[in-house]
């Protein structure tokens, strides 16, 4: 169990992104109705990878926007001795948003990324499987910069979760 933690933290963390009370939901009561600022994502659109955006268009066609889930760091501190693993797991969440023009890019991409704090913010507690999330997060904006649809923005959100396991 303990080699398939981030991955098992990713699953979770895609799952409640993806769920029907998720991003989708958040988003739809941050805009007004008719706005066409920011849209609903499909279930395509939340990737448990950590890829540069760079590197993830030479890949392939992207839709923007995308959520990007994984995990960045595994902390055995053994808090609890007699356990295997007893510590956290720092995970990050990346909202990337592109598009043609810079105006309303930044208000497209805080759109989504208060939306995907919505989600934590309705997660607190207990995740299942010696998980849990105390609530505790930080979001950071990055810069525009040439990518995507012309422009390109990303705003990483990072946490971390309790892991107590045997």
């Amino acid at each position: 169990m303990t080699a398939q933690l981030g991955t098992v933290a990713t699953a979770k963390a895609v799952a409640l992104i993806t769920a029907p009370n998720g991003i989708n939901a958040g988003v739809a009561a941050l805009t007004f109705p008719g706005s066409g600022a920011a849209g609903a994502l499909t279930a395509s659109q939340v990737i448990a990878q950590n890829v540069a955006s760079e590197v993830a268009e030479k890949a392939g066609p992207i839709v923007y926007p995308t959520v990007n889930v994984y995990c960045e760091k595994l902390v055995n501190s053994q808090l609890e001795k007699f356990r295997s693993f007893s510590g956290t797991i720092q995970m990050a969440m990346e909202v990337r948003h592109s598009q043609d023009r810079l105006e309303g890019l930044q208000e497209t991409l805080a759109t989504y990324t208060d939306a995907l704090l919505r989600v934590l913010d309705g997660s607190r507690g207990d995740w299942g499987n010696g998980l849990y999330f105390a609530g505790a997060y930080q979001a950071v904006y990055g810069a525009v910069k040439q990518g995507g649809k012309h422009y390109i923005q990303a705003a990483k959100v990072t946490f971390e979760l309790g892991v107590s396991i045997n």
